[in-house]
C-alpha cells in the first residue's frame, strides 16, 4: 500500500478512523471525509505521524455535490485514486409501523446513495489504477433485521450495487470488496435514528463484548491487499450467513428471538 491513495468516508470515528490509521501504517496516503471538521482534523493530525500525506475534506456523503468535490480534491492533489472505502453510514432502530418514512430516506441517502455518489465520481480513476472499491456493509445486508428495516434495506441495496459493479468490470481489473463486520464497538448505535428521526443517544447493546474497530480495520486492509471479494467477520455473523443459505425460516425465528431481547425492543 506504500504511496497508494486511499479515500475513506466516515473517517472521523469507529471503523473509518481505525482504517485510516491502519492504511497509514501501511504507507498509504489518505483523503479523509466526514461531516465533523474538528474530529476529522484531529484524526488527520494524528495520522500524519506515520509520515504519510493526509487531506481532510468536510463531506456529507448524502449530498452528491459534496461527493463530487471530495473526489475532485483527491485527484487534484494526488493525481489518482487506488482505493475508495465507502464507510460512512447511519443506522436506525424502530418498528416499521411506527417509523416516519423520512428516516428510511435519510438512511438510504447516507448508506446507499453516499456509496453510489462517491463510487461514480471515483470509478474511472480507480479502474485506471486497477484499484479497489470497498463497501463497509453489515450482516444486515444478508439477513433482514427486525427493527432495522431501513438499515437492512440500505445494506441489501449496497450489496446488489457492488456485486453488479464487480461483474460489470471483470475484464477491467477492478477489485470490489463487500466487508461485513458484524456488531462492532463504535458510535453507530448511539447515533442511530428512532421512529421520529431523532438520535437514539444510547446503545441498547453491550459494546464491550463486540469486535473492536482496530481489529476490523486490520482485516479490511488485509482483504484489500489480498483482493478478496467478501469479508464476513465475527462467529455469529458467519454462522448467520451460512445457516440462512440452508434454513432461512429457522434463522428468521432465531433472529427475531435474538433481536427482541434488546432493552426497550421496538417489537
Amino acid at each position: 500500500m506504500k504511496n497508494k491513495l486511499v479515500i475513506i468516508t466516515g473517517a472521523s470515528s469507529g471503523i473509518g478512523k481505525a482504517c485510516a490509521e491502519k492504511f497509514a501504517q501501511e504507507g498509504a496516503n489518505l483523503v479523509l471525509a466526514a461531516r465533523s471538521s474538528d474530529k476529522l482534523r484531529e484524526v488527520a493530525e494524528n495520522i500524519e505521524r506515520y509520515g504519510v500525506q493526509v487531506l481532510p475534506v468536510i463531506t456529507d456523503v448524502s449530498i452528491e455535490e459534496d461527493c463530487k468535490r471530495l473526489i475532485k480534491s483527491a485527484i487534484s492533489k494526488f493525481g489518482g485514486i487506488d482505493v475508495l472505502v465507502n464507510n460512512a453510514g447511519i443506522s436506525m432502530r424502530a418498528s416499521f409501523t411506527d417509523l416516519d418514512t423520512s428516516v428510511l430516506k435519510k438512511v438510504m441517502d447516507v448508506n446507499f446513495w453516499g456509496t453510489i455518489y462517491c463510487t461514480r465520481y471515483a470509478i474511472s480513476s480507480i479502474i485506471e489504477n486497477k484499484g479497489s472499491v470497498v463497501g463497509i456493509s453489515s450482516i444486515a445486508g444478508y439477513k433482514g433485521l427486525p427493527g432495522r428495516t431501513g438499515y437492512s434495506s440500505s445494506k441489501f441495496a449496497m450489496h446488489g450495487f457492488l456485486e453488479a459493479l464487480r461483474i460489470e468490470n471483470m475484464k477491467h481489473g477492478l477489485h470490489v470488496l463487500i466487508a461485513c463486520p458484524g456488531f462492532t464497538a463504535s458510535n453507530i448505535r448511539n447515533t442511530a435514528l428512532v421512529a421520529d428521526g431523532s438520535s437514539q443517544g444510547e446503545t441498547p447493546r453491550d459494546e464491550q463484548k463486540m469486535m473492536h474497530p482496530e481489529e476490523v480495520a486490520m482485516r479490511i486492509v488485509s482483504a484489500v491487499k489480498g483482493r478478496k471479494h467478501r469479508l464476513t467477520l465475527t462467529f455469529s455473523g458467519k454462522l448467520t450467513v451460512l445457516l440462512n443459505k440452508f434454513f432461512p425460516k429457522w434463522v428468521d425465528k432465531l433472529v427475531y428471538n435474538h433481536m427482541s431481547k434488546e432493552p426497550d425492543s421496538p417489537f
